[in-house]
């Protein structure tokens, strides 16, 4: 009873630029540690082989610590690992691949598919078909041979391909390395492990792609795990199991903010987001002072809590309420100010003018506190 996992696009070396340095650091790190989870969970599932379809690295240039770092973190498995070229590293003449070579980096029990062959682990109960990319895009179906190629029999005909199913992925997004959507049925295939779609997807009962096991965008698509698929027998269907191993929760919040109950429900959400969550908030609507200072509290504490938060409050427009005013206790020049402030928020200064209201009512709370403080201690 052949039993494996199928996971794809680890993107060894990926950059978070949009992010600030710790923060960005934090998730290149968890690509690697993401890869050890997957290597315990291989040993605890007690699984045949691991089978990578493709997109390992995330560029050619990526560093030759990197590189040992990658085949480091699969110790945790001892059993075959089968690494596939996708459109990131392709198995071109000088890669990531070549110079793994050099370096010494690849362990005796990692395989790399670089050649279009059959790899045979009898052992295992595994012939795998792999369909490597020899540059980063081709126009060709380069899973076509999988059709004639023959295996030893009694073993699972396993196909390794990274790109586009046909006619199955959006439009907008259809690769230019193209995978005919009945493939599995051509080949006679037992299973077709994807890579290149970033999120889980079934495409029939012996297409799957497993996604990335790490997220890195803000997409609900089942991103950040891998597939263990069990099959009982050459022909018998496959029973696929995803298995979460993700550390990282990429979350999307788009909230209009119009009452003070609006407000209530983000700060919940908020306090109730996974510890290491990435999330993007962008918010709209009405605000007053009093509001927008509780908002800036729970950001805060929110900062500090999760991995990254990150706040467009572009949308937003500060209301202040006549007690937002009295509070501020300003008249004359500042109260002219704050007024003005108010209106222009209306008008192409929105953002700047609500920014600086914001920040002047900030001020002006402050300025009330050392003067309550300075009473007290006199």
């Amino acid at each position: 009873m052949p039993n494996f996992i199928h996971t794809a696009d680890w993107q060894i070396g990926r950059q978070y630029n949009r992010f600030p340095p710790d923060d960005a650091a934090a998730l290149a790190e968890a690509r690697f540690t993401t890869v050890e989870r997957i290597a315990r969970l291989a040993t605890e599932l007690a699984v045949d082989a691991v089978l990578v379809a493709g997109d390992v690295f995330d560029a050619q240039t990526v560093s030759d610590r990197s590189i040992r770092r990658l085949f480091n973190s699969l110790e945790g498995f001892a059993g075959p690992w089968v690494l596939l070229p996708g459109n990131h590293d392709a198995a071109l003449a000088e890669s990531a691949w070549s110079r793994a070579q050099r370096l010494g980096a690849v362990p005796r029990n990692v395989h790399l598919a670089l050649t279009p062959q059959v790899l045979t682990l009898e052992a295992h109960g595994l012939a795998v078909l792999p369909a490597p990319l020899m540059q980063r895009h081709t126009h060709d179906d380069l899973s076509a041979w999988f059709d004639a190629a023959d295996t030893p029999p009694g073993l699972l005909r396993v196909g390794l391909a990274h790109g586009s199913v046909q006619g199955i992925l959006p439009e907008d997004i259809d690769s230019p390395n193209p995978i005919a959507a009945d493939r599995a049925a051509r080949a006679r295939l037992d299973y077709l492990a994807l890579g290149d779609w970033h999120g889980c997807k079934q495409v029939n009962a012996r297409t799957w792609y497993s996604g990335t096991p790490e997220q890195e965008r803000f997409k609900d698509n089942g991103a950040g795990q891998v597939l263990q698929v069990v099959i009982d027998a050459p022909g018998a269907a496959p029973r696929v199991t995803p298995h979460a191993v993700g550390q990282h929760i990429w979350q999307q919040w788009h909230e209009r903010i119009e009452v003070a109950s609006d407000l209530d429900g983000l700060l919940q959400r908020l306090d109730a987001a996974p510890a290491k969550a990435v999330l993007d908030i962008r918010l709209a609507g009405l605000l007053d002072l009093a509001g927008r200072e509780r908002l800036q509290r729970a950001l805060s504490v929110a900062e500090a809590r999760h991995r990254s938060v990150q706040c467009d409050e572009s949308g937003l427009r500060l209301q202040p309420t006549d007690e937002d005013i009295a509070s501020l206790r300003v008249d004359g020049y500042l109260g002219a100010v704050v007024a003005a402030l108010r209106d222009r928020q209306q008008g192409e200064e929105g953002e700047p003018a609500r920014d600086a209201l914001g920040i002047l009512a900030t001020l002006l709370r402050q300025r009330q506190a050392q003067e309550q403080t300075g009473e007290a201690a006199a």
